[in-house]
Order: structure tokens, then C-alpha cells, then sequence
């Protein structure tokens, strides 16, 4: 595995039975990267990230993880009983780590939440209390699994801004699934597309292009994408590689009443 990595997948194949769900994965994970994966329903997504944080085992190929590796995940979906008398805070505290619970709770700016039981939360604020809740972990890789699901495209880019924060305060590597790359690409650094396997690689400009990204997603995708060009902070080269680089100018602010 190499040095910087955090997952290393080499060869991985999973099948059900006589169905093969992906095949032939190869992929890296590294700290203080984001990598986004895309694809169309049923493309094998949900099954990546369960074969990276460990929910289940490859039927082919290896997958390498650095030693004592922290993962905080964030799962596309909670069902919690609507009966049960939870509140938000109770959820977080059921994570065990109270020592990382205040710091979760006020980077998020959940304060106001603390007492509302989850099952009243908007998909907006279900989804930062999920992520407080992944980053109580204090997390090397921060893996999220339709992180925006239910989220309007406002509280979309502005989760997307506050993931760009947390993968350089946490110095963790990201790996999130997504459907839109044109709202991602201003924060993601590579984009994996996949489809059972892997279609296509690298930084998002050039996985828009590609023609198995326009064969999947069509024209119109790419052309979207175009318009979130002049938000991206830095540009590549023909591998994916950075070639310039220069700060931010400008700061959202962030907040969680979108749903």
C-alpha cells in the first residue's frame, strides 16, 4: 500500500450469488483528499462504501487499510421508530466519545437543536447532526454516503463548502457518494465514476468530459457543470494533478435550516 494511503483497493470484485455487483475496483484513499463517487442507480455505490468501511468483505481482490484506522461514516439514511422518545442530543451522546461531543455540537451550530427529537429534524438538519455525529469520531476518513439526500441545492452547496473545512481541520481523507458533480466539483479533488466498474478517473473537469461520463449522464450534465467551473479553486493537468493552486477568497457562511 502506498505510504500516504489511507484505503488501498486493489482488484476488488463483489458479487451476490450469481450477480456481480462490482468488478475489477481499483482505488486509493489518501488524507486531506475528497474523492466523489457518481454513477447511476444501481451502479454498485452504496456497495463501495460498505467494502471500504468494512460492512462487508470483497469476493475478490484486497482491500488494505492503514492500521488502527478511524472512520466516521455518515450513512444515506437513518430510520429511527417514530415512537421512540429520542432527542438529538441523546442521539449524539449514544456515540460513546463525550469528550469530542461539545466541539461536534458547535462546529455544526447545533446548539438549538439539542432538544428536538430526531424524527422532527428537516433533511437539512438531519443530515448536519449525522455529520457531528461522524466527526466525533475525529476521524482519518470521513466516508458519507449521499451526505445531500433531502437537502435543498442551497443546503447542498453550503454542506459541501462546510466538507471542504472539515477535510482540512481534521487533515482527513473524504470519500462521498454523490449524484450531482456539478455541485460537488468546487470542493472534490478527484471523481471516480462508476457503473459495476470503473468508467472513468480523475479530477472532475476531466471526468466530465470523458465519453463514458456523457454516455451515462448526457450532454446537458457537462454543460452544467461549466457554469460551477469559476468557483473551483485551483486547476489540473491532464493526469489530474494539481498545477496551481491559490486561496479562497470568499466565505460562506453555513446553516442548517434547509430541508
Amino acid at each position: 500500500m502506498p505510504a500516504t494511503a489511507l484505503v488501498q483497493l486493489d482488484r476488488v470484485n463483489l458479487s451476490f450469488n450469481d450477480n456481480k455487483v462490482l468488478s475489477d475496483i481499483n482505488l486509493n484513499l489518501h488524507a486531506n483528499e475528497i474523492v466523489t463517487v457518481i454513477g447511476p442507480n444501481g451502479a454498485g455505490k452504496s456497495s463501495l462504501v460498505s467494502l471500504i468501511i468494512g460492512l462487508q468483505s470483497p469476493s475478490q481482490g484486497s482491500i488494505t487499510r492503514k492500521k488502527n484506522l478511524r472512520i466516521g461514516y455518515m450513512p444515506q439514511k437513518l430510520a429511527i421508530d417514530p415512537q421512540l422518545p429520542l432527542s438529538t442530543r441523546r442521539f449524539l451522546s449514544l456515540c460513546g466519545n463525550s469528550s469530542r461531543l461539545q466541539h461536534a455540537i458547535k462546529r455544526l451550530s447545533i446548539e438549538c437543536l439539542l432538544n428536538t427529537p430526531v424524527q422532527k429534524l428537516s433533511g437539512g438538519e438531519m443530515q448536519r447532526v449525522l455529520l457531528a455525529r461522524a466527526i466525533m469520531q475525529n476521524p482519518e476518513l470521513l466516508v458519507l454516503d449521499e451526505p445531500a439526500q433531502g437537502v435543498d441545492v442551497t443546503g447542498q452547496a453550503e454542506l459541501y463548502h462546510l466538507l471542504g473545512e472539515l477535510r482540512h481541520e481534521l487533515g482527513c481523507g473524504v470519500l462521498m457518494v454523490s449524484h450531482d458533480l456539478h455541485i460537488v466539483m468546487a470542493q472534490t479533488d478527484q471523481v471516480l465514476c462508476l457503473n459495476k466498474h470503473v468508467c472513468c478517473h480523475g479530477a472532475p473537469e476531466s471526468v466530465s468530459q470523458h465519453p463514458e461520463y456523457l454516455q451515462l449522464f448526457g450532454r446537458q450534465a457537462a454543460e452544467d457543470i461549466a457554469i460551477y467551473t469559476h468557483h473551483h479553486d485551483h486547476q489540473h493537468d491532464i493526469h489530474g494533478d494539481v498545477v496551481e493552486q491559490q486561496a479562497a477568497s470568499n466565505h460562506s457562511h453555513c446553516t442548517h435550516n434547509h430541508s
